[in-house]
């Protein structure tokens, strides 16, 4: 049964709460991209003019560095601290503000390169125009595209984020009937001899169709959906009883780690089913965790059925396409999700940025 857990704590705000379509400039990857796009941009500038020697316009090629690397930097350090006035303006607005914006970092340090380098009076006015409409024109043909550029990938985003909601959003109305059925079974056979224990799994069965009814957008910490995936693991241990065994290995995982709401749990359930269900001596399922270069790296472990036969099939992969959709669209940074079949065991890993939690979280 898909289910989401119920957070302990506020959850961060919805992706639509941040409108604005430029990336966070505060971040070091940000940074870092758009230092290595100003210096390609000053290397083209450099090697432009042909009525210059090639070895003149080499040596010209760290002054023009400089001067982009702090068009650009300084151009970032504003986006990123009007990000949030920003964000309150509509998409249009926004894109001529930020435009606006650079063009004038751009006629600044324009203005101060050219009486840093030349002395007042000892140019002439001409040449001094010529300088500053040079630069805001080439800022305008670099900055224009580029904006361009993030507007149309946060549309692409916006509309991966909405279908793998929409997806998501049918996984949770299509509770297995199986599951439903074997947890009411169990609940039957255990009231008479062991009142305690139905008590515990009409709680784990009431806290996980409670969390398959919430907001499929909402974002949870690390601990919350681990902490449903033992709920639900501890329902299947008193059906399952012997034949099913887990072994957990995610103590140096950051519990404060946040990622969209259902991700781990509906492929432990996949594991039981077509794992453990059809062995006749159930088998192991192994859950992993390790933080690599501020990856989270989660790994599902299963058995995978020796009698073909007895195996429930493949099926048509939605849980895993849907996860993937919601790894993209949840992230800025690499995700991946890889299937691995070998020595008779299926391996699920998931991969996805380190993103503490905060209560006051903009993110997406």
């Amino acid at each position: 049964m898909p289910a989401t857990p119920e957070p302990s704590r506020p959850s961060s705000p919805e992706p639509e709460q941040d409108n604005l379509f430029l990336p966070d400039f505060c971040g070091i990857r940000m940074v870092f991209l758009v230092v290595v796009i100003a210096e390609l941009a000053a290397i083209v500038i450099a090697l432009a003019p042909m009525d210059t020697p090639l070895t003149e316009r080499w040596a010209h090629l760290g002054l023009i560095s400089l001067f982009v690397q702090w068009c650009a930097l300084s151009s970032c350090a504003l986006l990123c601290l009007l990000r949030r006035q920003l964000c309150r303006l509509r998409p249009w607005q926004a894109g001529i503000g930020s435009y606006l914006l650079i063009l004038l970092v751009i006629a600044l340090v324009s203005e101060g390169a050219y009486w840093l380098i030349h002395y007042p009076g000892g140019m002439e006015a001409l040449w001094h125009a010529k300088f500053l409409a040079r630069n805001l024109l080439i800022g305008l043909i670099i900055t224009g595209p580029l904006l361009r550029y993030f507007y149309v990938q946060h549309q692409w985003r916006r509309q991966v984020r909405a279908e793998s909601e929409a997806r998501l959003q049918a996984l949770q109305s299509r509770i297995r009937p199986h599951f439903l059925f074997n947890s009411m079974n169990t609940i039957v056979s255990l009231i008479q001899h062991k009142p305690q224990q139905a008590e515990e799994v009409v709680e784990n069965l009431a806290d996980l169709f409670r969390a398959s009814l919430s907001d499929a957008r909402q974002r949870v910490t690390l601990a919350d959906e681990l902490a449903l995936c033992r709920r639900y693991l501890q329902i299947e241990k008193l059906r399952l009883g012997e034949r099913l065994d887990v072994h957990w290995q995610v103590d140096t995982l950051p519990e404060d780690a946040q990622l969209p709401a259902l991700l781990i749990q509906p492929l432990i359930e996949n594991a039981i089913y077509h794992g453990i269900e059809p062995r006749t001596d159930g088998g192991t399922i192994k859950i992993s965790g390790e933080l690599v270069d501020n990856q989270l790296r989660i790994t599902i472990d299963n058995p995978i059925p020796e009698n073909p036969a007895r195996a429930h099939g493949r099926g048509n992969q939605l849980a895993h396409q849907n996860i993937r959709d919601r790894l993209f669209a949840g992230f800025e940074g690499p995700t991946r999700l890889a299937l691995d079949e070998m020595d008779h065991h299926y391996k699920v890993c998931l991969s996805f940025p380190y993103e503490p939690w905060h209560e006051n979280s903009d993110r997406r």
